[in-house]
């Protein structure tokens, strides 16, 4: 398979706190890869460091990401190149509507990869087919960013704007975290049809409800720094019945 990410030895730290210690990753195309672990194990961490989080240093190590230096990029290219973020608590943007931040990152990202500029009938006709994708009803595109927004509303919305740009790694830190039962199988559909062949996608979780809709090809235990285990989706189920206490039972490896 065709490799896009691959993380080696990576180290980094926040405020002189080292939090990743020797993380190792590869993701191929068309992956979808879980990251579970306690609470101050690093898995927001990696997620800051890949979109360029001006707050977190990398001190040693490398990443490489569609055969180019990731961290040598600014995090508007990273951005443009198909990396994406879903926020744990998606931020609202108040006097900005939907419309013109969609149809803005989308001809930034457009213009990066010298392609037209998307005309107006061509991103309402998209936008009506990717809200369908999240049952988002058309007053909230009309409407700023997020402002007024359910925590249910936000986390579909975040799903949507994904659809809409289309990313070739999106990296959704805790999206299920808040979602009632209806919501969080409206936002697992949305990710579903988003998901092909060219993508991938770094799911972190801390449940394996999530992942009964999303189906994992990989699931990593992210603890102290570094993942120190990895399996299929069963390793979740263990997670979820025993919590964390098996991996000092002496079976983590």
């Amino acid at each position: 398979m065709k490799e896009l990410l691959k993380i080696t030895d990576l180290h980094a730290s926040v405020n002189g706190t080292e939090i990743l210690k020797g993380l190792n990753l590869t993701i191929n195309y068309g992956e979808v890869h879980a990251i579970m672990g306690q609470n101050g194990a690093g898995k927001s961490t990696l997620g800051a460091i890949l979109t360029g989080n001006p707050a977190y240093e990398v001190t040693s190590g490398s990443i490489v990401y569609k055969n180019q230096d990731l961290l040598s990029m600014e995090p508007e290219i990273r951005a443009r190149e198909g990396l994406f973020l879903s926020f744990q608590y998606p931020i609202e943007i108040p006097g900005v509507s939907m419309n013109n931040f969609m149809l803005a990152a989308i001809n930034a990202k457009r213009e990066h990869l010298k392609q037209e500029k998307m005309s107006a009938s061509d991103f309402l006709k998209l936008m009506k087919e990717k809200r369908a994708f999240v049952e988002l009803d058309s007053k909230f595109v009309k409407r700023s960013v997020n402002e007024g927004f359910s925590g249910g509303e936000k986390k579909r919305n975040e799903i949507f704007q994904m659809a809409m740009l289309e990313p070739t790694l999106a990296i959704l830190d805790e999206t299920d975290s808040g979602l009632d039962v209806d919501a969080l199988r409206i936002v697992a559909n949305g990710i579903n049809k988003i998901k092909t062949d060219d993508n991938s996608f770094i799911i972190v979780t801390h449940y394996q409800r999530l992942l009964e809709y999303i189906v994992p090809d990989f699931v990593h235990i992210l603890a102290d720094g570094k993942i120190i285990q990895t399996g299929d989706k069963t390793l979740a189920t263990k997670i979820e019945n025993e919590g964390f206490a098996f991996l000092n039972n002496g079976t983590n490896h």
